[in-house]
């Protein structure tokens, strides 16, 4: 014989867990899950930039910072993981929303007109294609080496300089940064906006924070192929 469990019999845990599961599939939970993803990933970029930028410093400071990091296998593994993981949860909500999206307004409108959203919220479905076909594009490139010219793991300075030098992957570099730049611009204003701060759409503190953090790290990133191109690194 069965016996229903009551609303009242559960235990604290048991209704707990409900309520936190109800909340990650909910939109709202959804948002936090990209926000909170996205806090992980654009703290990546912004380290993984400054650490590009050792370049300038010299094939050594740079070789030098690189070795640090693999004479340390078990925190660069938990990061990878870490990573890894943020970006299919990231991708993972973003489709789920896109599809009760679709789902709500099937049919779309007859004609639209863009009075909030923006370019760069608008091209977020294109942009992050091209930025995870970069990431593939990048890890077999300059991780892996298994479509780089040249490829000497010990020797950083000479991946990144002989990996740019060839102009058609330079260019698919700054192309790729191009789609970072919008997808990072309104994902961190919209990353503000999910966490309750900045509701505004102009002057809000989060606008000026995607901005200006936008800024610092497409400009550094991308003065890395410019300076390749440009003989500045060789």
């Amino acid at each position: 014989m069965s016996v229903a469990v009551k609303a009242s019999e559960r235990t604290p845990g048991s209704a707990s867990q409900t309520r936190h599961l109800r909340l990650l599939q909910s939109t709202i939970g959804l948002k936090i899950l990209m926000a909170l993803s996205g806090v992980i990933l654009s703290g990546y970029v912004l380290v993984h930039m400054a650490g590009n930028l050792q370049a300038f410093n010299g094939s050594a400071t740079i070789d030098r910072y690189a070795k640090l990091l693999h004479d340390a296998p078990a925190f660069l593994w938990a990061a990878r993981l870490v990573l890894l993981v943020a970006v299919g949860l990231h991708i993972g909500a973003f489709l789920l929303l896109t599809r009760r999206n679709l789902e709500a307004r099937p049919q779309g409108y007859r004609a639209q007109r863009y009075r909030e959203s923006s370019y760069a919220s608008r091209s977020m479905a294109i942009t992050g294609p091209i930025l995870l076909a970069f990431i593939i594009y990048h890890i077999l490139h300059m991780t892996t080496g298994t479509v780089h010219p040249s490829f000497h793991e010990e020797t950083v300075y000479h991946i990144l300089v002989s990996g740019l030098k060839v102009v058609p992957v330079a260019l698919f570099y700054l192309l790729a940064l191009a789609a970072l730049a919008l997808h990072l611009w309104h994902g961190v204003w919209s990353m503000f906006q999910t966490l309750g701060a900045g509701q505004a759409r102009y002057g809000s503190i989060g606008r000026k924070v995607a901005t200006v953090f936008t800024l610092i790290v497409v400009l550094g990133f991308a003065a890395i192929p410019i300076s390749v191109l440009a003989g500045v690194l060789k």
